[in-house]
C-alpha cells in the first residue's frame, strides 16, 4: 500500500483534477465509467446467482457469495493498479492520480445539483423538474418548485457523503484496493439493495455492508458542514448541530440523516419529509426545523457549504501530508 502522505496527497491532486474536469462526456461514451464496468458484473452476478425459484435463505447466502465476489475483483484491481504504481514509481503515481480522480463524483454532483437552480431560474418550475430528475429518484411531476429545492439539497447532502467523502476515507485507510471495494458495494447496494420481490433475499448482503461502510463517511461529512457554517455567511453552526444531534436519527437511512440534517439546520431549512416514491407516499421524518419553502437561492447557498466544506477539508489533509513528510 503507497504511504499515508502520499495518499493523502493523491487524494488531495485527484480530487482537484475531478472538480475542474469531472468526467467528460466523451470519455464515457468511449469507454464508460469505473462504476458501470463494477454494474455490468453485478448484473451478470444477478442474472446468474438470482434463481427466482430459490428459497430466500438459499437467495441470502447467494447474494453474500456474489459480494465476496465483487470484494475479491474490487481488491484484486486495486493491487495491481498499486503495484503497477510502486513498479514504475514516481509516474505511475499519476495512474493512481486518475484511478481515484474517476472514483471521486464531487466536480459532477456540483454541476449537477447547480444545473436544477440554473434552470429553475431560467426555464421555471418545468427546467427544474427537468434537472432534478437526473438526481433523484422520486418522481418530478409530484414536486413543486420548494420541493424540487429540497429534493437537490437532499441529493447535494447525501451524495457528498456517500459520492465524495466515503470513497475519500476508504482510500486513506485502504489504498485503491480500499477505495475500489467501497464503490462496488455501493453500486451493488443501489442496484440490488432494495426490498423489491427479486431482491430482498438476494441483495440483503449488499444493503446491510453498504450500511456498514458509509457509517464513518455520513458522520465525518455531516461535522464537515457543521464546520463549514462557521464561516459561510449566512449559515448557522449553531443550527446545524443541533439539527444533526436531534433529527439525523430520525432517517430512515442510518446515513443519509446526518449529512442531510446537518445540511437543514445550516441553512435553516426543514428537508426530508414526505414525499413520492413510485407512485406511493413515503411519510419521512422532516430534517431540520426551519422553513420549507426553499428556493433556488438555498440551492445556490448549499452549494456554497458545500464546496467551503470540502475545500477546506482539502487543505487540511494537503496540511497533515506536508507535515508527515517532513
Amino acid at each position: 500500500m503507497l504511504d499515508l502522505s502520499i495518499r493523502l496527497l493523491v487524494l488531495v491532486v485527484a480530487a482537484g483534477v475531478e472538480a475542474m474536469l469531472a468526467y467528460p462526456d466523451a470519455l464515457f461514451r468511449a469507454i464508460g465509467h469505473p462504476v458501470s464496468w463494477i454494474g455490468s458484473l453485478i448484473a451478470a452476478l444477478d442474472h446468474t446467482l438470482n434463481r427466482p425459484g430459490w428459497p430466500d435463505a438459499r437467495r441470502r447466502a447467494a447474494g453474500v457469495g456474489c459480494v465476496v465476489l465483487l470484494l475479491i475483483v474490487a481488491v484484486a484491481a486495486g493491487i495491481t493498479i498499486e503495484t503497477f504504481a510502486h513498479a514504475t514509481a514516481p509516474l505511475g503515481l499519476a495512474v493512481v492520480v486518475v484511478a481515484v480522480a474517476m472514483l471521486i463524483a464531487s466536480g459532477n454532483l456540483d454541476r449537477h445539483v447547480g444545473a436544477v437552480a440554473g434552470a429553475l431560474e431560467a426555464d421555471g418550475l418545468a427546467g427544474g423538474r427537468r434537472e432534478v430528475a437526473k438526481i433523484v429518484g422520486r418522481d418530478p411531476a409530484t414536486l413543486d418548485e420548494a420541493a424540487v429545492c429540497r429534493a437537490a439539497i437532499e441529493s447535494l447532502a447525501e451524495n457528498a457523503s456517500d459520492g465524495v467523502t466515503a470513497p475519500a476515507f476508504w482510500f486513506v485507510v485502504g489504498g485503491l484496493p480500499g477505495m475500489i471495494a467501497y464503490k462496488a458495494i455501493n453500486t451493488a447496494d443501489s442496484m440490488i439493495g432494495h426490498k423489491t420481490e427479486r431482491h430482498r433475499a438476494f441483495g440483503w448482503a449488499a444493503a446491510r455492508l453498504d450500511d456498514l461502510v458509509n457509517l464513518p463517511a455520513s458522520r465525518l461529512t455531516g461535522l464537515m458542514l457543521v464546520a463549514a457554517a462557521s464561516v459561510v455567511p449566512g449559515a448557522s453552526v449553531r443550527g446545524a448541530w443541533l439539527a444533526m444531534r436531534r433529527d439525523a436519527q430520525k432517517h430512515t437511512s442510518p446515513n443519509a440523516g446526518w449529512p442531510e440534517a446537518a445540511m437543514a439546520g445550516a441553512l435553516g431549512l426543514k428537508l426530508a419529509g414526505p414525499r413520492v416514491y413510485a407512485g406511493a407516499r413515503v411519510d419521512a421524518a422532516w430534517m431540520g426545523g426551519g422553513r420549507s419553502e426553499a428556493t433556488a437561492q438555498d440551492v445556490v447557498r448549499a452549494l456554497r457549504l458545500y464546496r467551503v466544506a470540502f475545500v477546506g477539508t482539502a487543505v487540511v489533509l494537503a496540511a497533515v501530508a506536508l507535515m508527515i513528510v517532513t
